[in-house]
């Protein structure tokens, strides 16, 4: 069982992760990441990695908290230095997701939150949900 972190911790080890191995993210990037992060311990964990709220957004899920920290970014890559502990255990989950999805075109990953019929989708609905929170129990179910 993880020691549930705040999505800032998680994102601040991503962030460090891609700029030391040298693949730096974007704010776009990093938000897809965390929601695939949350739905991986959802689905096989049966446990949230983060206890912060994902919305839906115009361009698919996102913390508001982290985006708001890097938005000064815009698309550019975000290249920063932390120091966060984190839990062996989680490691292993959060780089493999990262290591599988950091290289993939932002875009690709907008595209791969808005399937129909998915969690984004439900919410947002063409933008009537637009910052409504996407709840949890349905990241699990149609993430």
């Amino acid at each position: 069982m993880n020691n549930q972190y705040s999505a800032l911790e998680i994102a601040r080890y991503i962030i460090n992760k891609c700029t030391v191995e040298n693949s730096p993210i974007s704010n776009l990037q990093l938000q897809k990441i965390l929601y695939f992060l949350q739905k991986e311990y959802l689905v096989n964990r049966n446990s949230v990695l983060f206890s912060d709220e994902i919305q839906a957004w115009q361009f698919g899920p996102v913390v508001p908290e982290v985006y708001y920290q890097y938005c000064g970014f815009g698309s550019m890559a975000i290249t920063m230095n932390y120091e966060v502990e984190i839990g062996a255990d989680d490691i292993s989950i959060i780089d493999r997701i990262v290591n599988e999805k950091r290289c993939k075109n932002p875009w690709d990953l907008v595209s791969e939150t808005h399937v129909d019929g998915k969690a984004w989708a439900i919410v947002y609905r063409d933008g009537i949900g637009n910052h409504s929170i996407i709840p949890t129990e349905l990241i699990r179910t149609r993430g």
